[in-house]
């Protein structure tokens, strides 16, 4: 039998070792923290990883991008897994969403999101503007000390 236990916006399953699973209120506020995700979207017979810079508006995501194939494979597929990770003291962490892909088709839906005040990375111009709607949002903590 797998002993859990939960804390607040996390569960602790003893039988991971020190594995922690990330609540979605937890999950959410990581999200909302970085500011680099990545994500994949299938094309042909293979997956694509993109990485992008985003934001978080309500419990969506929103990304920018220039024209390119990362938005013919959204066009073609639009479900998709997008990904961060990062560390915490002596914990890394993984959030991963699940979900639906679509680009925003009007100025009151652009202007909503926010996303025109994204600084991205690339100084591409980048006028496609692009909304995540999850699906599903976990997330993992491990001990640093697991990988050394």
């Amino acid at each position: 039998m797998i002993e859990k236990q939960t804390t607040g916006s996390t569960t602790t399953s003893a039988a991971d070792n020190g594995v922690r699973i990330l609540g979605e209120d937890e999950c959410w506020r990581l999200l909302a923290e970085s500011k680099l995700g990545r994500f994949a979207v299938k094309f042909g017979d293979g997956v694509d990883v993109f990485p992008v810079n985003y934001l978080t508006r309500g419990r969506e995501l929103f990304f920018r991008s220039a024209p390119g194939s990362k938005l013919m494979d959204l066009t073609r597929e639009p479900r998709i897994a997008f990904e961060i990770d990062g560390e915490h003291a002596r914990h890394v962490w993984s959030v991963v969403v699940h979900g639906t892909a679509h680009r925003l088709g009007t100025d009151h839906e652009i202007e909503e999101s926010g996303i025109q005040s994204l600084e991205t990375w690339h100084p591409s111009e980048k006028f496609n503007y692009v909304r995540i709607s999850p699906e599903s949002v976990t997330g993992r903590s491990f001990a640093k000390s697991q990988f050394i």
